[in-house]
């Protein structure tokens, strides 16, 4: 078959780079948006035991359970959530194209309806004690945290302001009376900052993946990222030196601490990792802490399944562990030519291709080849896409590169999901990556100055075959 090859023009890259400042893209081309079909993600991994993918289906059922505050409505078994919340479920938000991914959207992809985040003001609610949906919680929008990047007194902030609180729900500690966050304030002193579920499709093998498989790639790419103007590094824990990698930051350590902290964070659910409620107040403490722990017993037996005795956070744990990661479907000849000039334009010295997972206690999954297009590392990415919010040692605009295994079939991107229908999708996110400090500002130039429109719109093609 044959393919397009790149043709550097005859100027210097150096007289390229000011175009930037000069123009904006046309976005001449479309993105194709999510493909259809089935999700081609959301089972378990290819190889695991019949043992192991039962673990799986029960840790996937314990993911999908919907929390409320003493476990005592009906349709809402789990307990824990609040004081304060964004969400009463994991799925509810991991939800595109299935369960474990991200944000869904009311009219597009395999997840048709509203963002579940809007129902929560008055899900559960007493007459008259309904709170208020924040506005940038749009019914067609993506589910997002808001974080404050500032303290009242100036001094940083950066943590997760829950959207909602459980003061006024039936099941609410009748002294509970604390309220949202200002956020028309916060919105005013441009002091908010938003975050998109991220996908979770494939992270054990993630998690499994050597810190010298991580260093020897990062390292053998070296020269020409030095050429592309791309630096980067690893977050690492502070206790350890660990490279850390999950999260938008690369924050979490773990898929362990992932889960624990998002529990806490999303759900306000106290556990074995995040033992303390968040807010403060302690008429809004409904339960015994940790709310969410190892079981001893299961019911009065002293045996049962792994899901029946560990802890939601352990179940989140494995479900992540066990999934697989997205199938992908490159096949036309745009798309191959796509991936062509990915490479060639300088894409992969970020979005590495390939990785491979070291020995695994787990079934088949022990030196497997994958390909979630990440190096894992943070990189400078401008004031354009900067949060002022740091994490670890990946500072106010550096983020992780975002694995891109999935995005055929994801629907809002970048951080704060601010590429989506209507404005660009893919092309937008693309473009994003562009401004002033950012390391992939050499890279967009190629890629808006050096290729065709059919290139452009093959290397669009290529990503919606991930």
């Amino acid at each position: 078959m044959r393919t397009t090859r790149l043709r550097p023009k005859p100027h210097s890259l150096s007289l390229l780079l000011p175009l930037l400042a000069l123009a904006i893209p046309a976005y001449a081309q479309s993105d194709p948006g999510p493909r259809g079909g089935a999700a081609n993600a959301g089972g378990p991994l290819a190889g695991l035991s019949a043992v192991e993918v039962s673990a799986f289906n029960d840790a996937k059922a314990v993911f999908a359970e919907i929390d409320s505050v003493s476990g005592g409505i009906a349709g809402e078994d789990g307990s824990g959530l609040g004081p304060t919340f964004n969400a009463n479920s994991c799925a509810s938000c991991h939800a595109q194209p299935a369960v474990g991914g991200t944000s869904p959207h009311p009219t597009l992809g395999q997840v048709r309806r509203s963002n579940p985040q809007i129902a929560f003001a008055t899900l559960d609610r007493l007459a008259g004690r309904n709170q208020t949906v924040p506005s940038f919680i749009l019914a067609n929008g993506p589910v997002r945290e808001a974080r404050f990047v500032k303290n009242a007194d100036g001094t940083p902030d950066g943590g997760v302001h829950g959207l909602y609180t459980i003061a006024g729900r039936v099941d609410a500690p009748a002294s509970c009376t604390t309220g949202q966050p200002n956020f028309p304030a916060a919105l005013a002193a441009n002091n908010v900052i938003f975050r998109i579920p991220t996908p979770t499709f494939g992270l054990g093998l993630v998690d499994n993946t050597s810190e010298e498989q991580l260093t020897s790639r990062f390292a053998s790419t070296a020269t020409q990222r030095a050429n592309f103007g791309i630096g980067g590094h690893f977050n690492r824990n502070g206790n350890d030196g660990s490279i850390t990698r999950f999260g938008w930051k690369a924050q979490n350590k773990s898929l362990l601490i992932f889960a624990g902290e998002a529990y806490n964070v999303e759900q306000g659910v106290t556990n074995e990792l995040f033992q303390n409620e968040r807010g403060g107040d302690e008429n809004c403490e409904a339960n015994p802490t940790p709310e969410d722990h190892s079981h001893f017993l299961n019911g009065t037996s002293t045996t049962g399944t792994l899901a029946q005795l560990s802890s939601d956070a352990v179940n989140f744990a494995n479900f992540m562990r066990l999934l697989a990661p997205p199938a992908t479907t490159i096949n036309t000849a745009s798309e191959l030519n796509g991936q062509s000039l990915f490479n060639s334009v300088g894409c992969n010295l970020c979005h590495t291709t390939t990785m491979v997972s070291e020995e695994s206690v787990l079934t088949g999954q022990t030196n497997v080849t994958y390909h979630p297009f990440s190096d894992f590392a943070v990189h400078h990415m401008g004031t354009g896409l900067a949060d002022g919010v740091s994490q670890g040692n990946a500072g106010g605009d550096e983020f992780r590169s975002a694995p891109l295994w999935g995005a055929g079939q994801r629907i809002f991107f970048l951080h704060d999901g601010r590429a989506g229908p209507g404005n660009g999708g893919l092309m937008k996110a693309i473009q994003e990556h562009s401004s002033t400090g950012s390391e992939a500002n050499t890279v967009i130039s190629r890629f808006n100055n050096l290729l065709t429109p059919s290139q452009k719109q093959d290397i669009l093609n290529f990503l919606r075959a991930l």
